[in-house]
């Protein structure tokens, strides 16, 4: 494949074609979907090219054959009749107040009517706006209407659930106009990253196609491992030429950083586009994506929640969490996944529930550090400059070193903060030693309790319990006592140390371990 330029920042499918950008063939998924009518939604995370998906499909109706030369969907048997179309991007209208929304939104809607000589009377409500648009731009033929981040506009304002719930409120009659006016159109679809079940789209449309963990459309947006190796060819070899690194070995780095995002039962990993595009652009491995916007209202909800950090990997869900937002009672785990910190790790269908886990480790890493930063408070870069120092202690197995780095983060706690949980120290702990790539496992069952700590190098492994305002001699003592080191007995390779830990709610660190071997 030629090497063609990346589309960084451009959402339109005729820029790409037309300006020779790198366009991955997704017009066999669409192809599916705009044979038949029908009503569709799919939920992806931000940046995961649903502008793009929606252009393309604008594209194809306005019967624009000749962008698709070279494509899956030239050569196959749709016909290329052109329908008008309402397109709509939520993500473009302020809506930090419900009036200026309603105001902005109304004005979309006349320049739309302008573009088709349909003449609105701006005197109705905004579904009234709504209802003479599609009957006045359908009198020829029936309408497709494209919707983009339909849900922008609420999960904008989480920060404000006031706003947020009156512009769901205002979306819900909006929205419910598609099913009172399906005589009128030809297909509906909608993109979003959330789906919020008090807004009529789900409630009102009983036809509704939600595809977000269809499989036959798992790979519809971001990018397969074929893809990558096809489309990307050129890039990956000059990404591994300036790393000094063979191909496979570029290949299996950029698996390890981008890949992992599974959106159905079956396995069928995609590739982070933006991230992807960056990578080959900037021939650096960083957390491209998430620098992009900080989740700072997720991590708020963690913690309003009291939510166990360590429990976040390997978490299970059903998959009626996934449908079941609600804007005043947030739960975590769904909004995770939808919003693109947790994926799909594995589907047990006897129990119908969902085994989830961060996608990969740009995910991993800078979501740890985002963490952390809000839990201990620590500053920002305060984590690099120690984290080779934890590293090094635990390779020379020097515990006095390394609790010693590890006091420092503890000792940006603030004061006011309630830290009266163990929990909350021991989230702490566990970020620190999840940020340096150790192997830490928390809250480990064995048949007399549960480890509050197992950290694994190649030479050792420790395992760890920890006292909140007690002697860090009494964990030292449970771990003797319950005999937790009998579960990783037959590990010969690696030797076992026993560590208590005693952390104090007052100064907010640790104040004390202790270190010993089996009885």
């Amino acid at each position: 494949m030629e090497k063609r330029g990346l589309p960084i920042g451009i959402q339109t499918f005729e820029k790409i074609i037309l300006e020779n950008f790198v366009y991955v063939d997704k017009t066999e998924y669409i192809y599916q979907l705009i044979t038949s009518s029908g009503a569709y939604f799919l939920s992806r995370p931000r940046r995961f090219g649903k502008s793009l998906l929606i252009s393309t499909m604008e594209a194809i109706f306005k019967g624009k054959k000749e962008l698709f030369k070279g494509l899956w969907i030239e050569k196959s048997d749709y016909t290329w009749e052109p329908y008008p179309v309402i397109r709509l991007d939520m993500s473009e209208l302020p809506s930090f107040s419900a009036k200026q929304f309603v105001e902005d939104l109304k004005e979309r809607l006349l320049k739309i009517g302008s573009d088709h000589d349909v003449e609105l009377d701006i005197s109705k409500s905004l579904s009234g706006c709504f209802i003479q648009l599609i009957e006045g731009v359908s009198k020829e033929k029936k309408v497709v209407v494209l919707i983009d981040e339909y849900d922008k506009p609420i999960i904008s304002q989480l920060n404000n659930i006031e706003v947020a719930k009156q512009n769901r409120e205002i979306l819900k009659d909006f929205y419910g106009v598609l099913k009172a006016q399906d005589e009128h159109i030809r297909l509906v679809f909608l993109t979003g990253v959330s789906k919020f079940s008090k807004v009529s789209i789900f409630s009102g449309l009983n036809n509704l196609n939600d595809i977000t963990m269809d499989a036959k459309y798992a790979s519809l947006l971001g990018y397969t491992q074929e893809e990558l190796e096809y489309y990307f060819e050129g890039w990956i070899s000059d990404l591994g030429e300036s790393l000094k690194m063979d191909k496979q070995t570029t290949l299996n780095k950029i698996k390890k950083w981008y890949n992992g995002y599974q959106f159905s039962e079956e396995e069928n990993a995609v590739y982070n586009p933006f991230s992807t595009l960056l990578l080959f652009d900037k021939l650096m491995f960083k957390s491209h994506w998430f620098e992009t916007g900080t989740p700072t209202f997720l991590i708020d909800l963690l913690k309003q929640k009291e939510y166990g950090i360590p429990d976040i990997e390997h978490a299970v869900a059903s998959e009626k969490a996934f449908s079941s937002y609600e804007v005043d009672n947030l739960q975590v785990l769904p909004l995770l996944y939808q919003t693109g910190y947790l994926t799909i790790k594995e589907y047990h269908p006897e129990s119908r529930l969902y085994t989830l886990k961060y996608p990969n480790e740009e995910v991993t890493y800078a979501f740890t550090e985002s963490l952390l930063e809000s839990f201990a408070h620590t500053p920002a870069g305060l984590t690099d400059g120690y984290a080779w120092q934890l590293i090094q202690a635990l390779r020379a197995d020097d515990l006095n070193e390394f609790f010693k780095v590890i006091k420092v983060f503890f000792a940006n706690v603030p004061y006011e903060l309630n830290a009266g949980e163990e929990k909350y120290f021991q989230s702490i702990f566990y970020l620190i030693l999840k940020l340096m790539g150790v192997k830490i496992d928390v809250e480990v069952h064995t048949n007399d309790g549960r480890i509050d700590g197992v950290i694994e190098t190649k030479e050792k492994i420790y395992i760890i319990e920890f006292k909140l305002n007690l002697p860090a001699k009494d964990g030292l003592d449970q771990i003797k006592e319950k005999k937790y080191y009998e579960k990783y007995l037959l590990r010969k390779d690696k030797s076992i140390t026993l560590i208590g830990v005693s952390f104090d709610s007052k100064t907010r660190t640790i104040v004390e371990w202790e270190a010993g071997e089996m009885t």
